[in-house]
C-alpha cells in the first residue's frame, strides 16, 4: 500500500485489517520516497505485491496548491508514474488509483459525470494537482488498453475524518474549521474569520466510505466494468457557510463567523454523479454530521500526536 499514513491510506489499511487481511506491505516516506523510479522498481521487485492501493500524494487546500504548484505536479505525476509503471513491470494483479474531484473542469455542469473529464478549463487554484491526477487516470487506462492490465481509477469527492491534516496552511476546508472552531473555543475567542463568501457548494464524505468503496470495488470489480474511472461521493452538497455552522454546533463553539470577501472560493460548486458507482452496487451510508461528531471526536483523542 502506499501512502498507508495519510488520510485515505490509513482508512484503507483499518477496513483491510478489519476483515483479516493482514499480510500487507507497508512503508514509510523514510524508507521509501515514491518520487525515486530505482527504488520504487526495486521495491516492487524485492516485495512482488499481487495488489496496490495508490493512496500516496502531496494534498492540500487552495493556500498549500497556490504556494507550491510545482512540488504538487512534480510529486503527483512522479509517485503515479513510479507506482503504476512498477506494477506493470512486476506482475501486479490489481492496482486502485485515488484521484479527486478536482479533476473536472471548473465550470462543468453539475452533478459531474465522469464523460466532463476534459471538456473545459480547470480551476486555477488546484490546477498542477489535478494535472497530475488526470496523467494517473490516464496511466491506468492506456496500461490497461496497451497490456491488459486491470488498474482501476477512483475519484472521491472532498474527504475527511481521522488522520486527517488540521494544518491551517495545508489543510483541506473540514479540518480547518475543526481546528479553528475548537482553538477559538479554547481561547475564548469572540469570532472566526474564514475564507471567501461562504457560498461555494461542497460535497463532504467521510474517509471510511471511501476505504469501503475501495475494498468493495477491488475485490469485486474489475476495470473493464468500471471503464476509466469512477466517481465516489455521497450525492448531495451544502454551501460551506451551512457546513461552518455545522462545524460550529458540533464542536460547541458560540461566537460569531465572519467572512474575509477578499480571500479566494474556490471551485463554486463540484458534486459528483453517482449513477455509475450506484449501478455497481455501492453506496455511502455516513451521514455528514455524524461524520463531523466522530472526526472531532478522534481530534480531540489524538491532539498530542496529530498532524499540524
Amino acid at each position: 500500500m502506499a501512502g498507508h499514513e495519510g488520510l485515505v491510506g490509513s482508512a484503507v489499511m483499518r477496513r483491510l485489517e478489519s476483515e483479516g487481511y493482514h499480510n500487507l506491505v507497508l512503508r514509510t516516506h523514510a524508507e521509501l520516497d515514491l518520487t525515486r523510479q530505482s527504488d520504487v522498481e526495486r521495491f516492487f521487485g524485492a516485495e512482488k505485491p499481487e495488489y496496490v492501493f495508490l493512496c500516496a500524494a502531496k494534498v492540500g487546500g487552495i493556500l498549500a496548491n497556490s504556494t507550491y504548484p510545482a512540488e504538487f505536479i512534480y510529486t503527483n505525476i512522479m509517485i503515479a508514474a513510479n507506482v503504476i509503471h512498477s506494477s506493470f513491470l512486476h506482475g501486479v494483479r490489481r492496482l486502485l488509483n485515488l484521484g479527486s474531484s478536482c479533476i473536472y473542469p471548473r465550470t462543468a455542469p453539475q452533478p459531474l459525470r465522469e464523460e466532463y473529464l476534459l471538456t473545459g478549463e480547470l480551476e486555477p487554484t488546484n490546477e498542477p494537482y489535478a494535472i497530475a491526477k488526470i496523467a494517473a487516470i490516464k496511466l491506468c487506462r492506456y496500461f490497461n488498453i496497451q497490456y491488459g492490465t486491470d488498474f482501476i481509477s477512483l475519484m472521491p469527492t472532498n474527504l475527511y475524518g481521522p488522520n486527517d491534516n488540521f494544518n491551517l496552511e495545508t489543510s483541506h476546508v473540514l479540518p480547518a474549521l475543526v481546528k479553528r472552531f475548537h482553538d477559538a473555543k479554547a481561547l475564548g475567542t469572540p469570532r472566526v474569520r474564514l475564507w471567501g463568501t461562504g457560498t461555494p457548494r461542497r460535497e463532504l464524505m467521510h474517509v471510511d466510505d471511501l476505504a469501503d468503496a475501495c475494498v468493495y470495488l477491488l475485490r469485486l470489480r474489475s476495470a473493464q466494468e468500471i471503464g476509466e474511472f469512477v466517481n465516489i461521493g455521497v450525492g448531495r452538497d451544502m454551501t460551506i457557510h451551512e457546513i461552518a455552522d455545522m462545524v460550529k454546533s458540533v464542536v460547541g463553539y458560540r461566537g460569531s463567523i465572519e467572512w474575509d470577501r477578499t480571500k479566494p472560493d474556490g471551485t463554486p460548486q463540484k458534486t459528483l454523479c453517482l449513477d455509475k458507482i450506484r449501478s455497481l452496487g455501492w453506496e455511502a451510508k455516513i451521514g455528514l454530521e455524524e461524520g463531523i461528531s466522530h472526526t472531532y471526536q478522534w481530534y480531540l483523542e489524538n491532539m498530542g500526536s496529530i498532524r499540524e
